[in-house]
């Protein structure tokens, strides 16, 4: 197995999710000197900090489309253009509409890079590696969090137009990303599955691993002929697929009904709430990002050794006890200064190495391949409409129940979460994509989760 190539390539189009991360950050430093310069209500701000994910939504929706039809490496290549067009276009706004139409445009750009950017390192992965390399996508993602907290830490101080700078400097990762792209070959299942260019898939499947080459090409031309029998082979949401969609959706829900967006935008307000100042919600803030990598990288390392299901199960729990501290310390108001960013310190790191780790993984995992990009853009656009929603009422929520309340909210749902995890969440660690697809489909969890073992 040619390791180092298959890293170089899912490194490379990880590095989308380091744009998805700057892109999705970046707007927190900037978004309160935003209403400022513009004078915007509180309706106004809201739908500006979400606008990006309004585009994100629909980015998510379409984006299987363009993969499916022009192929992961095409659709990952114009993806980094709209993210270089974004950011520049940003900083360079010269009024509210046109700021609303370039950070709806990246929104576009994060949206499509959630569904093919895991969905093409999970088809080159081999199985028993493929949780972790997919994983690298979150990496990057919380990689691109943590410079863009970082990068409005340093310069919010270089004067009246620090936003612009903010806003800009996204340019230059997502040149390196463009550039990068055309070193990267083509999905060897898409080729297979949406052209039939089966030798062509099979050069690329050789440059993986020369000893697995000819059992895998098989593996995928039989998947095929075996959805094909079904006349409802391509329709997401006839009844043969009803379970991995049922996964996909809930799974996506509750990643964002654990708060996770409204906190990551609404960082430094969070901690302006509980008394900090404002250069001290931005350092905070910026410790968010450190956590979020550090245990990132602890759930890139466990994810294919102890499985999804283990890590989302702790995951759970932690984040219960931490989002109840959180709001516990909102309605006795004993916030000392420092309590409240320990506790969400706590709760991004149980969110990194559970649902921020798996997320990916498991949505790019669980579909047949004929319908995995349609499937991968439904997971991802219920993960980016839960998203928007929560950002843009999370400033009227928060004002109007208080922080106790929302948090309480946040709380509930991840007690509903483990019960998801507990009850329905199959386990998928080192399966090929094949053999899930199949019992995905015939509703076999048990059968699964002992295919599984096999690996």
């Amino acid at each position: 197995m040619n390791e180092r190539r298959i890293l170089f390539w899912s490194v490379t189009v990880a590095l989308g999710g380091f744009l998805f991360g700057f892109d999705t950050a970046v707007i927190s430093g900037a978004e309160q000197a935003i209403q400022e310069v513009w004078q915007l209500d509180v309706f106004q701000h809201g739908f500006t900090v979400s606008i990006a994910l309004i585009g994100t939504v629909l980015g998510a929706l379409f984006g299987g489309i363009p993969s499916d039809r022009f192929g992961r490496k095409n659709t990952l290549f114009w993806i980094g253009v709209i993210y270089l067009i974004s950011a520049v276009g940003s900083a360079l706004a010269t009024d509210w509409y046109s700021f609303l139409f370039f950070r709806f445009i990246g929104g576009l750009g994060v949206g499509a890079s959630s569904v093919a950017a895991p969905m093409y390192i999970s088809e080159v992965a081999p199985a028993k590696k493929r949780g972790s390399m997919v994983a690298m996508f979150q990496f990057n993602v919380v990689l691109g969090i943590l410079i863009a907290y970082l990068s409005n830490y340093l310069l919010q101080d270089s004067g009246p137009n620090a936003w612009r700078w903010m806003l800009g400097v996204e340019g230059f990762p997502a040149a390196i990303f463009i550039g990068l792209m055309l070193l990267v070959p083509e999905s060897p299942r898409w080729l297979i599955v949406k052209r039939g260019a089966i030798e062509k898939a099979r050069g690329v499947l050789m440059l993986i691993n020369p000893a697995t080459a000819d059992a895998e090409t098989k593996a995928i031309i039989d998947s095929k002929t075996y959805e094909q029998a079904s006349p409802s082979n391509n329709n997401l949401f006839s009844k043969q697929y009803s379970v991995p969609v049922m996964l996909a959706v809930l799974f996506a829900v509750f990643n964002q009904v654990s708060g996770i967006n409204a906190i990551i935008y609404y960082a430094p307000r969070i901690f302006e709430m509980t008394g900090l100042g404002k250069d001290a919600s931005l350092l905070s803030t910026t410790g968010i990002g450190v956590v979020n990598l550090i245990f990132t990288l602890v759930g890139l390392s466990l994810i294919d050794r102890v499985g999804r299901r283990t890590l989302m199960l702790f995951g759970s729990f932690g984040l219960i006890v931490t989002l109840g501290l959180v709001s516990w310390s909102f309605y006795t108001e004993r916030f000392s200064g420092i309590m409240v960013p320990i506790y969400l310190f706590a709760y991004i790191a149980f969110f990194a190495f559970s649902q921020g780790a798996v997320i990916w993984v498991f949505i790019s995992e669980i579909f047949p391949n004929s319908v995995r990009a349609s499937g991968q853009a439904l997971g991802s656009f219920t993960h980016w409409f839960m998203a928007a929603v929560i950002a843009f009422t999370f400033p009227y929520i928060t004002t109007t129940l208080g922080g106790g309340n929302t948090f309480l909210i946040f709380t509930i749902m991840m007690v509903l979460q483990l019960l998801f995890v507990w009850k329905i969440m199959p386990e998928t660690k080192g399966v090929r994509l094949e053999d899930i697809g199949h019992q995905t489909v015939k509703k076999d969890m048990a059968d699964l989760v002992e295919t599984s073992k096999l690996y």
